[in-house]
């Protein structure tokens, strides 16, 4: 495996340096090969993240099919936030001592719980085997490997940052269309166990080429600490990223689910998914160019509110045609995307790269709550409708509405009201 910090190995002469001194090779052939070890270790970890409505769809029809939609939710809800809540300590613990064991120990719980579900089939074996343990395996791969660009990168972060998250997105396009197909010819089973096969591999490959770079910080410390809440813009920034991840995971869960209330065939309504994930490859790596250009703050906003002009002007009335719940797909795919990577990002804004990985990991820790609770909410809702999603809908566009705001407050408290508009942040 790589070591965790490799200062000695040959990159590209600095082509920019931090306000502590620190250079950044901004390329190379180093630089460049962690980026692919972390695009590798993502695949396996943010892809699961992406094919939930997979999962979602095919258990609430077959081995859980006695349980209400907000039941079953609960198994996808603890997942997502166990997969963020643990990175309040994998987040020091990477600053401190780097990605080393926290790759290799993913690579070994990821294998373990996706076996694990294979042979599943009470709620209460989902929820423990990918509730928890996928959980744990994919904060354990998903932390470090965001940090581990931050590394090599400074001026060009959103856009490599932006290159390493498009794993996520090819998964979600490759791996429920090879579900979906070995669903009905091999059975859940062993299409779990070959979805583990293939994790296996590429996070085997990943512990080779994922390294940290700079020292840590003198007052490293693997220990998180609330006092970052203190600076202003950081917590009206945790707040935004609260209400949006709140909001991207309903669609991401039950987008599949409400295209076949609608009367579309199970094939079509898993493709829908793909359909997203197809939109969120060119939303992770455009606007991480534009990012680095406008700043992530004001590419955060943009993409926030064209998501509310999508979930209210195109799912809303038109979702229920295939012309309509395709555009919204595609649209919804590249907005939150270009979220997802944009966000780590911003949040690198409001520290130091040796600090990353604490505020990153402080700022999903909070916003692990609203994961918990953003789906079963959801679920509930649609329960309450009599099984329409109407309701549904207008929940994700509102709170997505308060991301926005949100996002704006935090701009506006660091570079004042006379530069919310037009200032790069």
């Amino acid at each position: 495996m790589g070591s965790d910090s490799d200062s000695s190995v040959a990159v590209a002469p600095p082509l920019s340096v931090d306000g502590d001194g620190n250079d950044y090779p901004e390329g190379g052939v180093r630089a460049w090969l962690v980026v692919l070890g972390c695009w590798l270790a993502l695949f396996a970890s943010l892809s699961l993240m992406n094919i939930l409505a997979t999962f979602q769809t095919y258990v609430s029809t077959n081995q859980l099919v006695q349980y209400s939609e907000g039941t079953i939710g609960w198994i996808f809800s603890v997942y997502t936030f166990v997969s963020f809540f643990l990175g309040i300590y994998i987040g020091p613990l990477f600053d401190k001592y780097g990605p080393r064991w926290l790759i290799f120990a993913g690579t070994l719980c990821m294998a373990l719980s996706l076996m694990l579900l294979s042979i599943s089939y009470e709620f209460w074996h989902f929820l423990l085997a990918f509730g928890i343990l996928s959980g744990l395996a994919s904060s354990l791969l998903f932390t470090p490997s965001i940090a581990a660009v931050g590394h090599f990168f400074r001026a060009r972060r959103g856009f490599a940052t932006g290159i390493a998250s498009t794993a996520g997105s090819f998964g979600g396009i490759i791996f429920p269309l090879m579900l979906t197909r070995l669903f009905s010819s091999v059975g859940w089973a062993w299409a779990i166990r070959i979805l583990a096969f293939i994790c296996f591999a590429l996070t085997i490959i990943a512990n080779f080429l994922i390294r940290s770079r700079l020292p840590p910080a003198r007052n490293a410390s693997p220990h998180p600490d609330i006092r970052i809440f203190k600076n202003k813009t950081f917590a009206l920034a945790t707040g935004a990223v609260f209400m949006l991840e709140f909001a991207l995971f309903i669609p991401l869960t039950y987008i599949s689910s409400y295209a076949l209330s609608k009367g579309f065939s199970q094939a079509f309504s898993f493709d829908v998914l793909t359909i997203v994930n197809a939109g969120s490859i060119f939303g992770r790596v455009l606007p991480g160019y534009w990012a680095d250009c406008i700043g992530p703050f004001n590419a955060n906003i943009i993409s926030a509110a064209v998501t509310v002009v999508a979930c209210f002007g195109v799912w809303l009335p038109l979702g229920h045609t295939k012309p309509g719940i395709i555009v919204f797909s595609l649209v919804f795919g590249f907005t939150s995307g270009a979220n997802i990577s944009l966000i780590p990002v911003a949040i690198g804004r409001l520290c130091r790269t040796q600090e990353y990985g604490r505020y990153y990991a402080t700022c999903y820790t909070v916003v692990s709550l609203a994961v918990l609770v953003g789906i079963p909410i959801a679920g509930s809702v649609v329960t309450a409708n009599k099984g329409q999603y109407w309701g549904l809908i207008v929940l994700t566009g509102t709170v997505y509405v308060g991301s926005v705001l949100a996002f704006m407050a935090a701009k506006i408290s660091e570079v004042g009201w006379k530069m919310w508009f037009w200032g790069v942040f």
